[in-house]
């Protein structure tokens, strides 16, 4: 199954850790990007998300400089990297922990990396001209994993007992710390334990598939053999059913619909859901709330004058609209919004959404609503969460959700510890 080993990891070698880390680059504004450089020009988004009409080349200049002055150093020893995310969600302090190691790199078809949502061609085509030019994967791959007695989390736990090598606390507040353990008979225990575990892509679906294709041009070229470090990439890996894991809902937002009429979305609803009006979106929270608790699929619905929470009927068979698809994906509250509701009854189709031509994501409420009221959208709707479990059974069908289906959080930040294969 996963094959998954130490790596001498890049790491920066002087400097603030808070002021040289950044989130994800996808979730960057480009003001953002501006002000991490403004406070320090190391900062890792520079080489991460670079920018002007020759970037790439630009990222991979600026990484050999930084190599070169002492900025960046790769460790002397093989090594996996305990992480651990100390962070507040729903009100609560929570904490989540893994490992950052290599993992070999499989196709998805051999079942033993599994995705769970579909990619965009653009993202991944930004990330292989990114990875062309600099050889290094600077963020981690999010994947998960089960781990039923506890063995893997056990011999990492007892890693990470000491003070941390690395911590930094980013601006939503969240604490990262990350110890470094190059023991041989530690890497030796968890390359072992992982020989029969499946993993569970959690998020970096582009960033994957995009190091797949990477190194098949590499040995295509003649540049790469298997087995070479192209043939790995770098994963944070958690235990799937670590009480820290969070994962936020994704909200939809419809726009630019010609002749949008709610009332007539509602009376075709009406056949697959109940209706409740709700009095306003805290109604709706505590509505959605109960129903997920009693694993009822709901979701509400705003349209700028009122609020509506639509559970699907009891009668409802979703096999009937998605016949080729599993249980589990006709189980999905996106699933059966986007099949019932954004697809039969608007007329969105999955090029559609693709391209987000009439619709957009985002994962805060206040948001949803402002872009109807300020008249920038016609509608949203008002998703739960989806289930950790969930993804799990997805994937073991061999199945991909919508995109946009989930947000784990919090986000793993860039620039504590990177994977340069040449």
């Amino acid at each position: 199954m996963a094959t998954v080993k130490g790596f001498k990891g890049m790491r920066f070698a002087k400097g603030d850790m808070n002021t040289l880390v950044c989130p994800p680059y996808d979730i960057i504004s480009e003001e953002q990007r501006l002000k991490f450089i403004e406070t320090d020009e190391h900062n890792i988004i520079r080489l991460e998300l670079p920018t002007g009409e020759n970037r790439y080349k630009e990222a991979g200049k600026t990484l050999s400089e930084w190599l070169s002055d002492g900025t960046l150093k790769q460790d002397d020893e093989d090594s996996i990297y305990v992480y651990e995310m100390e962070f507040t969600a729903f009100g609560e302090r929570k904490s989540v922990k893994g490992f950052v190691s290599l993992v070999k790199l499989e196709e998805f078809s051999k079942g033993v990396v599994l995705p769970h949502e579909e990619t965009l061609s653009k993202a991944k085509a930004d990330r292989f001209n990114l990875m062309s030019e600099t050889f290094c994967n600077f963020s981690q791959i999010y994947s998960l994993y089960m781990d039923e007695d506890n063995s893997v989390y056990s011999l990492i736990d007892a890693c990470s007992k000491g003070e941390p090598d690395m911590s930094v606390t980013d601006g939503d507040g969240t604490i990262h710390r990350m110890w470094c353990v190059s023991d041989e008979n530690i890497l030796s225990k968890l390359s072992k334990l992982f020989e029969d575990k499946k993993l569970y892509i959690a998020d970096g679906h582009h960033r994957y598939e995009t190091a797949l294709n990477f190194h098949k041009v590499l040995v295509a070229d003649g540049r790469a053999e298997e087995g070479d470090l192209s043939n790995y990439i770098m994963m944070m890996l958690v235990n799937m059913e670590n009480e820290g894991l969070v994962v936020f809902p994704t909200h939809r937002i419809v726009r630019d619909l010609e002749n949008f009429d709610a009332n007539k979305l509602l009376d075709g609803c009406s056949e697959y859901f109940t209706i409740e009006k709700q009095n306003n979106i805290s109604a709706v929270e505590k509505s959605l709330n109960e129903n997920y608790l009693a694993s009822k699929c709901s979701f509400g619905f705003y349209d700028g004058a009122s609020y509506t929470v639509l559970t699907l009927k009891d009668s409802v068979d979703m096999k009937n609209f998605l016949p080729d698809m599993s249980k589990a994906y006709c189980s999905l509250d996106v699933s059966v919004l986007h099949s019932l509701v954004l697809e039969r009854i608007f007329g969105i189709d999955k090029e559609n959404m693709a391209n987000q031509i009439n619709l957009t994501y985002t994962r805060d409420i206040s948001e949803a609503i402002s872009s109807v009221d300020n008249k920038k959208a016609d509608c949203t709707f008002i998703l739960n969460p989806t289930r950790v479990s969930e993804i799990r059974d997805v994937a073991l069908a061999g199945e991909k959700m919508p995109q946009k289906s989930t947000y784990f959080y919090p986000k793993l930040i860039t620039g504590l510890v990177m994977n340069k294969f040449k």
